[in-house]
């Protein structure tokens, strides 16, 4: 699997495997971009990463601009400033190269290329996908993080300063047209982001799977993207350069976000208003909170947890749902361990006095309103206030 480049579509056309990003001038050329807007953030632009795509498009003649000033948690100027450099620029085409964050904006910078401002008026909360209209711009993504799958899926994430809060923009016409999936590039990632990053892929299969929609393509995709993540986001973190590892990492975070077809829970509200208050790292941010909301489930959701056992490698024969959901948990706990990252919010560095207002945002979030079990805004904060002190095993 790993000694090749594969190519396939879901429906997204995706290209994986080592040394897979030489063949990006290859994808421009099938979907007719003549001069690509290459969107990027600082992180990546002190790196190789982009002298090396840079260096792809320069030996195959393809001319680019590039806007390199992509915020971690992306807010609306961010959007405004890459549009700017994408119509100076004279582009016809976006890459997204870097993780979720730069992926976002370089969906959203498709959407703005074709329809009026400000992004806000797309808020999918609102009812405003309704008035985005195409055709849009081709996007290519290239992830350099295994954790949001926002490289084939049809939703950006972006915050709003005036707002204080997260908005998702979402549309059919946003999914990109190409993703280059490159295991290469990855292996550089520090261990916290890769811990955090797969805690991301983690939480979105697992939210996907639990949602009560009847759809059986994704509950199959998410369990395995789980069963992938059980088995090697611990190996990815602690041996940067298991190429394998960080292949089936990054095959589980595109995995979590065909899953989340399905919408996902309570787990997500609760890490946006994380983001869009503290400014906390998404991953981490869904790795606090994912163990508070699934005991927060079990009533509804056992059936589904006791699936996942198995995807741990947990023999759950005898097992009653519930006994089996419990050791779910359990391997959950066991797997933040062992990844070595915060185990509580107070550990994050987040304040108790901003638990209201965190609970406040997350209620504003519609990420809740699909959760498997009903949430108020007091349940919100009760999910807040256990994930924010010491965790006893």
């Amino acid at each position: 699997m790993f000694n090749k480049i594969s190519r396939f579509s879901f429906p997204t056309q995706i290209t994986f495997g080592p040394g897979a990003r030489k063949l990006l001038p290859e994808h421009l050329s099938e979907l007719d971009i003549d001069k690509p807007l290459i969107v990027t953030d600082p992180g990546i632009k002190n790196t190789d990463i982009l002298t090396d795509i840079e260096a792809v498009l320069k030996k195959s003649g393809v001319p680019f601009a590039v806007f390199s000033e992509v915020q971690a948690n992306p807010y609306e100027t961010d959007v405004d400033s890459a549009l700017k450099a994408y119509t100076a620029g004279g582009c016809d085409g976006v890459i997204g190269l870097g993780g979720g964050s730069s992926l976002d904006v370089a969906k959203v910078v498709a959407v703005l290329a074709i329809n009026d401002g400000p992004l806000t008026r797309y808020d999918v909360s609102n009812g405003g996908n309704l008035q985005i209209k195409g055709p849009l711009p081709f996007v290519i993504t290239i992830p350099t993080t295994s954790g949001t799958g926002s490289e084939v899926g049809r939703c950006s994430v972006i915050t709003s300063s005036s707002q204080g809060r997260k908005f998702m923009v979402c549309h059919p016409l946003m999914m990109p047209g190409q993703a280059i999936l490159d295991p290469e590039l990855v292996v550089g990632l520090p261990a916290a982001l890769t811990a955090y990053t797969g805690m991301d892929a983690l939480t979105h299969n697992i939210e996907a799977f639990t949602v009560e929609d009847f759809h059986p393509m994704c509950d199959a995709i998410a369990l395995k993207g789980i069963e992938f993540v059980a088995k090697h986001l611990e190996r990815a973190v602690k041996d940067p350069g298991d190429i394998e590892a960080r292949g089936y990492m990054m095959m589980a975070a595109m995995m979590g976000a065909v899953a989340f077809q399905k919408d996902l829970g309570a787990a997500h509200s609760l890490a946006h208003a994380l983001s869009g208050v503290c400014g906390m790292q998404h991953g981490l941010a869904n790795a606090l909170c994912l163990v508070p909301v699934m005991r927060f489930n079990l009533e509804i959701s056992a059936p589904k947890y006791a699936q996942v056992a198995g995807c741990f490698g947990i023999n759950t024969f005898g097992m009653t749902d519930m006994e089996a959901s419990e050791k779910t948990i359990e391997a959950v706990e066991d797997l933040i361990d062992r990844i070595a990252i915060p185990t509580c919010l107070a550990d994050a560095g987040v304040e108790e006095g901003d638990l209201p207002l965190l609970s406040e945002k997350a209620y504003e979030d519609s990420c809740h309103q699909t959760n498997p079990r009903a949430c108020t805004k007091g349940d919100l904060m009760m999910l807040y206030r256990q994930a924010y002190g010491k965790k006893t095993r």
